[in-house]
C-alpha cells in the first residue's frame, strides 16, 4: 500500500513489454498469457443486498488526518502457524499447485490476480493487498485502536481483508478508496464493493460521503 515508486513503475512496464516479446520473454517475468488457472480466493464477502444494509449502517464522516499514521503500527505479516506468516499463508490459501520450502515460502504455484486478470508463477510477482488499506483504516478510525486491534487486523484471514494480486497494481491502489480507485476488471467490482463494505462494517470504521457515493453507485448495479 506504499505509494507507487518509480522503480515499481518501470518494473510493470517491462513485464507488459516482455510478454509481448515472446514464450521465452514470459518464462523468465513468471506471467502467463493464458486463460485463469487459479481464482484468489479470501472469505467470501456478504451478499449485495446485505453490503447495500452494512454500507447504510456506516458513521459518515470527513477523513481524518494521517497525523501518527505509519505501517509499524500494524505489525505484520504475524507467525500463523509453525514458520508460516500471514503472507505465506495467503499465497498458499490464494494459490494453485503451490509448494512451500522448510521457511514457508512458496516456490511453486500459479496465482490468478483478481484486480487485473494477470497470472503469475513467481511468488514475487504477488503483494498481499489489504482491502481496505492501513492508511486509510487509520484515517477511518484505527488511530484510536490499541496495537493489539491494529495487528489484527493487518492479519486478519477471517474477512475478506487479505487477497494475492499483482504487485503493480496493488501498490497503484495505494492506500485509495473506492472513490478513487476501483480493480480495472468490471468483473470483480460488485465483489471488490461487497469486500470493503463487509470489512469496514466489521471493524467499524468510518467512511467519507465520497467513498460512500462510490460504493452505492457499485453495489446498486450488483
Amino acid at each position: 500500500m506504499s505509494r507507487h515508486a518509480a522503480t515499481r513503475s518501470a518494473k510493470f512496464y517491462a513485464r507488459r513489454i516482455s510478454v509481448a516479446g515472446g514464450a521465452a520473454a514470459l518464462a523468465v517475468t513468471g506471467f502467463l498469457a493464458t486463460s485463469p488457472t487459479a481464482a484468489a480466493s479470501p472469505p467470501p464477502p456478504v451478499d449485495a443486498a446485505t453490503a447495500r444494509t452494512y454500507l447504510a449502517a456506516l458513521t459518515v464522516r470527513a477523513e481524518g488526518s494521517s497525523d501518527g499514521y505509519s505501517r509499524e503500527k500494524f505489525p505484520h505479516w504475524i507467525t500463523q502457524s509453525g514458520a508460516c506468516n500471514t503472507r505465506e499463508a495467503v499465497l498458499k490459501r490464494d494459490g494453485k499447485g503451490v509448494e512451500q520450502d522448510d521457511k514457508c515460502a512458496a516456490v511453486k504455484g500459479s496465482w490468478y490476480s483478481e484486480y487485473d486478470g494477470a497470472t503469475w508463477t513467481a511468488a514475487s510477482d504477488l503483494d498481499i493487498d489489504h482491502m481496505v488499506p492501513l492508511a486509510e483504516a487509520w484515517r477511518s478510525g484505527a488511530s484510536t485502536w490499541t496495537t493489539p486491534d491494529r495487528q489484527a487486523f493487518a492479519n486478519d484471514l477471517t474477512r475478506p481483508q487479505l487477497i494475492a494480486v499483482t504487485d503493480n497494481v496493488n501498490q497503484s491502489k495505494s492506500d485509495q478508496d473506492p472513490a478513487e480507485w476501483m480493480p480495472s476488471r468490471t468483473a470483480y467490482k460488485c465483489t471488490y464493493a461487497q469486500m470493503w463494505v463487509h470489512v469496514k462494517h466489521y471493524w467499524k470504521l468510518a467512511v467519507d460521503q465520497a467513498e460512500k457515493t462510490a460504493l452505492e453507485g457499485t453495489l446498486k448495479n450488483c
